[in-house]
């Protein structure tokens, strides 16, 4: 069940609300139980044959974490902690990666050893993630909330459950249990819904329209791109996933919203960032978050000197990479980007010793331009179904298949076409819709993710999601309120985007 389909805005949705609150007015437990039985609904609307499988990892999670928590930095409860998190990642390796481990080593060692064919259950690396994360805590001592019920709402909430974002114990458990969210409140419902909208469009009007420009340039099947065809498909893709991921966090903290919750930001405008390390403070904020304080930290981060935080950051961002997905393009993405956080370490340790004059708006105009280009280089991998596909666009990006333009727009370019003909610049004869098209869309994109407000800068004065010191978002001029314009713009954008679920796609992140 999509949160972009009809089946659940017109059918899930209603009855799960107005299930939860005629229940809480029985009691907290009673609202959070059939929440939680929602959810696992949800979940099993996917595939239910997986069903007995989350269900067996939130009750092993659940007796191994109270076990630890009442025991914090114990030799005990460390073993314990070491045994359920082997126990975690066993399970999400055998379904995620047995097949990918297999077939690396038949082509590396020449052996025909037969791949298993493991059907991937969804959502299981963000489950897994969250749980290890619960039983991190719990050794440490931020657990002090032990009711099962309250935890297997923690796991399987709905809006979070396929693809995140990725939550802590400690800033969701006081949540379930305040007394005001099982009542029914019209500004949760106002704001929830207003930043459900907002995804939405962004989802079924924005990354699934770049889709279509996107896919042809990523087709194993496709011929080599021309420098222009290469980098309008790279493009493409770059704002589809941008707009499909951040649509899907936009969408889950509007869900979470009406039930009183507030889920964490996950989205701060990354293209905006002026170096790699601001990216990732900027993307997928939740991972950033687990993969630094559960990885990178543990592994030393960069308390043992400049070489060992290097290390230490490849090796972060590398794991980080496969946990997006099984395959050597991922890993190629994870090390690109743990190889873009080591120059940019080091450029900023250079420029402190040797500073670099610049007026302070070029400076973070050419960072972030330099910072969009490598992030765009990077996704090339992500998207790619495999290496040959990748270099073959990246080849394309590089201009060593030449450049080309449609006839019809070469020829209509008045004093430029001779100039672009000097070049090298080729015409073709067709093509000409699909190429208008793909930058159109590409240049729509590209001004909404650079020079509009983002969500929780429009929601601001309403503090739509939990977020870090130093994300706090600040309202600009466009800012909502709960008046009647503000209410007809939401009105519209909803309506549109409803109207645009004809034939509802799943989410990119859905797949790892």
């Amino acid at each position: 069940m999509l949160f972009n389909s009809y089946a659940f805005l017109l059918a899930y949705l209603p009855v799960t609300v107005l299930g939860f609150f005629l229940l809480g007015r029985f009691g907290k437990s009673a609202g959070a139980a059939w929440l939680a039985a929602s959810s696992l609904f949800f979940y099993a609307w996917w595939d239910y044959r997986y069903l007995a499988l989350l269900l067996a990892s939130i009750v092993c999670n659940y007796f191994a974490g109270s076990y630890i928590a009442r025991r914090p930095g114990s030799h005990a409860s460390r073993r314990a902690l070491t045994a359920a998190v082997a126990l975690n990642l066993g399970l999400l390796g055998y379904y995620k990666y047995v097949d990918f481990f297999l077939g690396s080593a038949n082509a590396l060692f020449g052996t025909d050893w037969p791949l298993l064919s493991i059907i991937l259950p969804i959502g299981i690396s963000f489950f897994t993630f969250t749980q290890i994360a619960f039983l991190a805590d719990a050794y440490i001592g931020k657990v002090t909330e032990y009711r099962f019920v309250y935890y297997l709402l923690f796991v399987t909430y709905f809006p979070h459950l396929i693809a995140g974002p990725v939550l802590h114990h400690k800033e969701m458990m006081p949540q379930f249990d305040e007394d005001q969210n099982y009542r029914p409140q019209a500004a949760n419902f106002a704001v929830g819904l207003t930043i459900f909208a907002i995804g939405l469009a962004k989802k079924v009007l924005l990354a699934d329209t770049l889709a279509s420009y996107a896919a042809p340039a990523f087709d194993p099947r496709a011929e080599a791109p021309s420098l222009f065809l290469a980098w309008g498909g790279a493009l493409a893709y770059t704002f589809q996933l941008y707009f499909d991921f951040s649509g899907y966090s936009d969408m889950a903290i509007g869900l979470s919203r009406m039930f009183g919750v507030r889920l964490p930001l996950n989205f701060d405008s990354p293209y905006k960032a002026a170096n790699i390390t601001e990216f990732w403070r900027r993307w997928h904020m939740t991972l950033s978050r687990f993969l630094r304080d559960y990885l990178y930290i543990p592994l030393g981060g960069n308390r043992r000197g400049g070489p060992r935080r290097h290390f230490n950051l490849l090796t972060t961002m590398v794991l980080g990479g496969l946990w997006h997905g099984a395959g050597w393009n991922f890993v190629i993405w994870g090390a690109l980007h743990g190889g873009y956080l080591v120059v940019n370490h080091a450029w900023q340790e250079a420029c402190r010793r040797f500073p670099v004059r610049l007026p302070a708006a070029l400076a973070r105009g050419l960072g972030i331009a330099l910072t969009f280009l490598c992030v765009v280089v990077a996704w090339v991998y992500f998207r790619a179904p495999d290496l040959a596909t990748a270099h073959r666009l990246l080849a394309g990006m590089a201009g060593l298949t030449g450049a080309t333009l449609p006839e019809s727009i070469l020829s209509r370019m008045g004093p430029a076409q001779a100039l672009l003909q000097g070049l090298g610049v080729e015409g073709y004869l067709g093509g000409g819709a699909h190429f208008a098209g793909t930058w159109g869309w590409v240049a729509a994109g590209a001004l909404i993710a650079f020079l509009a407000p983002n969500t929780q800068q429009i929601m601001g004065h309403f503090e739509p999601a939990l977020a870090e010191a130093g994300h706090v978002p600040r309202a600009p001029r466009l800012a909502w309120q709960p008046r009647r314009p503000e209410a007809v713009a939401v009105g519209l954008v909803l309506a549109l985007g409803v109207l645009a679920m004809s034939r509802p796609t799943e989410f990119l992140y859905f797949q790892f």
